[in-house]
């Protein structure tokens, strides 16, 4: 008979850590997340001011539109080179993708490749930093640094026709600081920053 009594006593005990851990616990953070971070919760989508979904603030885009060398790329600013391409598929073939090209330092194709980025950086009279050249390890890395961001504003403002100062207040303005104030360096997220520009456009 204790047997059995031990036996109901497991099955309830299982019964009420899944009902915990499957239903309770989800529904939880679930809740937290919609009422007290639900920008953060649904993705970080930005939207336009018409309410079009534009891009997540978490995953970077190519911005290219064109060709890396034509002049509608120019209008934007350049973010990290990444193997996947953002995935969008244009490099990788498929979608959905995050990672690096995983070539060791003595491999030649790695070195041929970040000589072809310095050259195309070099010829845009764009000062080379080690994120504008080296890719991110998931490949879809929004940010870029001050400094890099810095040296592409006469490129941007000369493309279209603005101010440097416009430009430079556009950067303050997608600028996100170190996490929890510590962590890290404040860094430019390029997605806000090219949907910003094109805002100021119209």
């Amino acid at each position: 008979m204790s047997q059995v009594r031990e036996f109901s006593k497991a099955i309830r005990a299982t019964a009420s850590l899944w009902m915990i851990t499957v239903v309770v616990y989800p529904l939880v953070i679930w809740i937290i997340g919609q009422v007290i971070f639900p920008f953060q919760a649904n993705g970080s989508i930005i939207k336009n001011a018409q309410g079009t979904p534009m891009a997540s603030a978490l995953i970077g885009q190519p911005f290219n539109g064109a060709p890396r060398s034509g002049s509608l790329r120019d209008r934007y600013f350049w973010s990290r080179p990444s193997v996947v391409d953002y995935s969008t598929g244009n490099t990788a073939g498929i979608t959905g993708v995050s990672g690096a090209s995983n070539l060791a330092p003595s491999n030649p194709a790695l070195k041929e490749r970040i000589e072809n980025e310095v050259k195309k950086l070099q010829q845009a009279n764009i000062q080379p930093t080690a994120d504008l050249i080296y890719t991110s390890g998931s490949g879809l890395d929004p940010h870029i640094s001050l400094e890099a961001a810095k040296n592409q504003i006469n490129r941007i403002a000369q493309a279209r026709k603005l101010d440097t100062n416009q430009v430079k207040l556009l950067i303050t303005q997608a600028t996100e600081s170190r996490f929890l104030g510590i962590f890290g360096e404040p860094g430019v997220n390029v997605v806000k920053l090219n949907l910003a520009l094109d805002q100021l456009n119209k």
